[in-house]
């Protein structure tokens, strides 16, 4: 499964090498700051409050103990500059094919353009087939992300599919 990516490994973009690692607590704001880099996750609240620490440490924490889950950070000189995460979902469609689920990808604003985000997701396809034997994999992307709708498809990625998503209101008590 997820469990035999061989982690941390080196990938080459055009103009570095970067570290691809498993995410630990130790990256925890590192992350948090990725995601509200991102115009489009900070306007559905990731905006790197003190306050939102506990759930995001929480949600870490769920994803680092499920043995189907990876959240992987990639580290140039020792700093982090991108994130994504990986699912693995078991399933009957598709004679019973495994797919690769790639969520919260994240390239720094300043690594933007770099050759990181298409190393990395090359490095995840390649990986999918050899570790996870996922016969597919798939992401979502917002539907106003469309410069990254070009840089999915211009790595292969094919939009076949409608996306549909259900905002559940949680009791003020339940964690997120």
């Amino acid at each position: 499964m997820i469990d035999r990516l061989d982690l941390p490994t080196s990938i080459r973009t055009r103009d570095a090498t970067v570290l691809v690692r498993r995410a630990t607590l130790e990256d925890l704001q590192a992350i948090i700051e990725l995601l509200s880099d991102d115009p489009i996750s900070a306007g559905r609240g990731d905006i790197a409050s003190d306050e939102d620490r506990p759930a995001y440490a929480a949600a870490l924490n769920r994803i680092i103990d499920d043995p189907g889950n990876e959240l992987l950070v990639v580290s140039r000189d020792e700093a982090v500059v991108g994130t994504l995460q990986l699912t693995v979902i078991p399933g009957m469609a598709r004679r019973g094919s495994t797919r690769l689920l790639i969520e919260a990808v994240r390239v720094a604003s300043t690594e933007r353009s770099s050759g990181i985000g298409s190393a990395l997701m090359r490095w995840v396809v390649e990986r999918a087939a050899i570790d996870v034997e996922a016969a597919l994999v798939q992401l979502t992307s917002d539907a106003a992300r469309e410069d990254a709708h070009r840089f999915y498809r211009r790595l292969g990625f094919v939009d076949s599919h409608v996306g549909f998503k259900f905002q559940v209101t949680l009791p003020a008590s339940t964690a997120r």
